[in-house]
């Protein structure tokens, strides 16, 4: 036992170097292949998407709650909304299949990028792992971002900037162009555990943290395409897209209604993403309603 140790201790020191420290050498868990989601996880973001007016547990600002009770869901029939991609901080929270795979240097072969493959809205992500820097903040602004990645022991970690205005949750939530996107990428064998971490000054008054789960899918082609054409599916005046105006949200309660719980839970905040949240809850349950 004891020689097997030395040795394992002296393989270790050449692979690191003299220094004593090799970034080639630690490159963590390879991550390569096809992916697909737990459908079981967060069902409605998988399919038809959450109920609206349900922001329960989301750190919200009061700008982007009221920007949340203007979305009329029936936008997304208006041709330019049709075909529009989900951000890189929500996209892999929907119906999609996922190919991960590494970009080398022919030479030297160290990591150059992970890359992912995204069906849904057919998506291509490049996560550079050179060490290069995010560039100017004037640089443009795309669907997947600029992102950077480091492995942190077996764990990827990723941080992406430079994002368009995109989904906090497909039921009018959206982020600013101002957010930025920290991931973890953590694989147990065949489960692949990815943590987001979305920071936005002007919708979020807390970072909003997220996890879903994949598990290897095998796909020889098929379903890795996402045609999308618009049409025109509504008749509208020309310019029009469908809003409703302050306090004039006819779904305000039906999530409340149905779960019963009182209105102000359903409107989110970082108050309700905290189990003391639930103190409050039934103490206003008891209160009489001459008292409230």
């Amino acid at each position: 036992m004891l020689n097997s140790t030395l040795f394992f201790a002296a393989s270790l020191a050449f692979a690191q170097g003299p220094g004593g420290y090799n970034p080639g050498a630690a490159q963590g868990l390879d991550l390569a292949g096809n992916w697909g989601p737990l459908f079981h996880e967060d069902a409605t973001e998988r399919g038809p998407g959450p109920e609206l007016v349900n922001y329960l547990g989301i750190p919200i600002t009061d700008g982007a709650r009221l920007a949340g009770l203007s979305y009329d869901a029936s936008r997304f029939t208006v041709p330019e909304h049709q075909c529009e991609v989900h951000g890189v901080s929500y996209i892999y929270r929907g119906p999609f299949n996922l190919r991960i795979w590494e970009i080398r240097d022919p030479v030297s072969q160290q990591l150059v990028a992970i890359m992912n493959y995204l069906d849904n809205y057919e998506q291509t992500r490049t996560i550079w792992m050179d060490g290069r820097p995010h560039p100017s903040e004037n640089a443009p602004h795309t669907w997947m971002g600029f992102s950077t990645g480091r492995w942190e022991g077996n764990i990827l970690t990723v941080y992406t900037t430079h994002l368009k205005r995109s989904w906090i949750r497909r039921n009018g939530l959206r982020q600013s162009d101002a957010a930025t996107l920290t991931e973890h990428f953590i694989r147990h064998g065949d489960h692949l555990t990815h943590v987001t971490i979305v920071t936005d000054p002007d919708s979020l008054s807390e970072p909003f943290i997220r996890s879903q789960d994949f598990i290897p899918r095998t796909l020889n082609g098929e379903g890795w395409k996402y045609p999308c054409d618009a049409v025109v599916e509504v008749p509208r005046a020309r310019g029009a897209v469908p809003h409703y105006l302050p306090g004039k949200n006819p779904f305000v309660h039906e999530f409340a209604d149905k779960f019963h719980i009182p209105v102000e839970a359903a409107l989110g905040g970082a108050e309700t993403m905290y189990p003391e949240y639930r103190i409050k809850l039934k103490q206003a349950a008891a209160t009489p309603a001459n008292q409230k």
